[in-house]
């Protein structure tokens, strides 16, 4: 799941502005670089809290018999999948952020906090599935290697010179067509939906794909502080959305190693 946020500020441009062309300073002096420090690190601080309470959420959900049982059902020869309501839940996450799109046009600190936590609390519930699929130790190895995975992607993005920004788009089209693919598999006979080699090649593209999101992301978000000038309220939306993307695109690169590893219980 993932969606990329265009979100227009008071006074200011658009997220998708910033696209276009960043404004590079050509001096950085020590204060533009402890400012850029700590906004950075309010993101991954913020994208941190989000995985604690997502992970706690999925943990309770697949672990509480009561409750796996109102989103998760056993679908036969294409393994464990959602239940009416946990495709709701499942979904949700993403027709919020469409809606968002739409209904708050002019996003303040609060509304882009809110939508913050009500996405990560959404997808929290739904991950509560892999606790059902997979051994909990398999879960726990596939998230440190995507940690690590992550703290250097990262930190590509941020430390390198290259403009990364024309592999945006191309980005953004590969995830479509990642969920449009997925969708599709779905609906065809078990015996291709479970195609080790079509598996396997699905997962390969979606490492690649969602590594370089979270390289892009990153530079993105840095060259952002830079456009916003030092305003304190787009500063905080920034932070808001900028961990918000960051969140997104780690839980789907999760979510392609830890398949990757296997390890099904089912």
């Amino acid at each position: 799941m993932s969606c990329e946020q265009d979100v227009t500020f008071k006074g200011h441009h658009s997220m998708s502005d910033y696209n276009n062309g960043y404004a590079r300073p050509t001096v950085a002096d020590m204060s533009v670089d402890a400012g850029l420090r700590s906004f950075m690190l309010g993101v991954y601080n913020k994208m941190g809290l989000g995985l604690l309470l997502a992970g706690g959420l999925a943990w309770t959900v697949g672990n509480v018999p009561q409750l796996a049982q109102l989103l998760f059902q056993d679908l036969g020869a294409r393994g464990i999948g959602y239940t009416p309501l946990g495709m709701v839940v499942a979904f949700a996450p993403l027709a919020v952020l469409l809606a968002s799109r739409f209904l708050m046009r002019n996003m303040t600190v609060v509304s882009s906090a809110a939508l913050y936590w009500v996405v990560v609390s959404l997808v929290g519930l739904s991950l509560g599935v892999l606790f059902v699929v997979y051994a909990g130790t398999l879960i726990y190895t596939a998230l440190l290697v995507t940690a690590v995975a992550f703290g250097g992607l990262s930190l590509y993005g941020y430390a390198t010179k290259r403009d990364l920004s024309p592999f945006g788009s191309f980005l953004v089209m590969a995830v479509f067509g990642l969920v449009a693919s997925s969708v599709a598999l779905f609906f065809l006979p078990p015996a291709v939906y479970n195609s080790p080699i079509i598996f396997f090649g699905f997962n390969i593209i979606g490492v690649l794909v969602f590594s370089g999101m979270i390289a892009w992301k990153t530079q993105e978000l840095k060259m952002m502080y830079y456009q916003l000038g030092g305003n304190s309220a787009s500063t905080a939306i920034v932070t808001n959305i900028g961990a918000l993307s960051l969140f997104i695109s780690f839980v789907n690169l999760f979510q392609v190693i830890l398949a990757l590893m296997g390890g099904r219980r089912n």
